[in-house]
């Protein structure tokens, strides 16, 4: 049974291109409750760290420089079958393939710059807020 939390991240070109209270409007449009919510920078060991995962593949370096360029804002989102919902929601990860109406469509510059990360799994999204937020700050 899907789990009824996930995670997002608003990217730092979505950030510094002052497209935080938009993409959050959509988020909150689409009946998702955000449970917590944080603007911080990451470090480049941080953005390694996060996206540990990915080490080894062609993007990783590049995407851990762009996430540590700037601030990002992160968030806990609670909706029922939220992960799937929120990947509809966030469409496919290069706009030009993205849904109309989808936050990537809306706000993405490209395929790497495409504005808003979105846990892939229910295991990935409290992963990831883990590493952003204490138990204390999620509830």
């Amino acid at each position: 049974m899907p789990g009824k939390v996930t995670f997002t991240i608003i990217k730092p070109g979505a950030v510094d291109r002052n497209l935080t209270g938009p993409i959050l409007s959509k988020i909150n449009e689409a009946g998702f409750v955000i449970k917590a919510l944080k603007y911080t920078k990451l470090k480049k060991e941080q953005a390694c760290e996060f996206y540990q995962e990915h080490e080894g593949k062609p993007f990783y370096d590049y995407l851990t420089d762009f996430m540590s360029t700037s601030p990002i804002v992160v968030a806990i989102l609670e909706k029922e079958n939220a992960v799937n919902d929120f990947r509809k929601l966030i469409g496919s990860t290069d706009p030009l393939e993205a849904e109309e109406g989808t936050i990537r469509k809306l706000f993405a510059e490209s395929k790497t710059h495409n504005a808003i990360h979105g846990s892939d799994s229910d295991a990935s999204a409290i992963r990831e807020s883990d590493f952003f937020f204490s138990r204390v700050e999620r509830f």
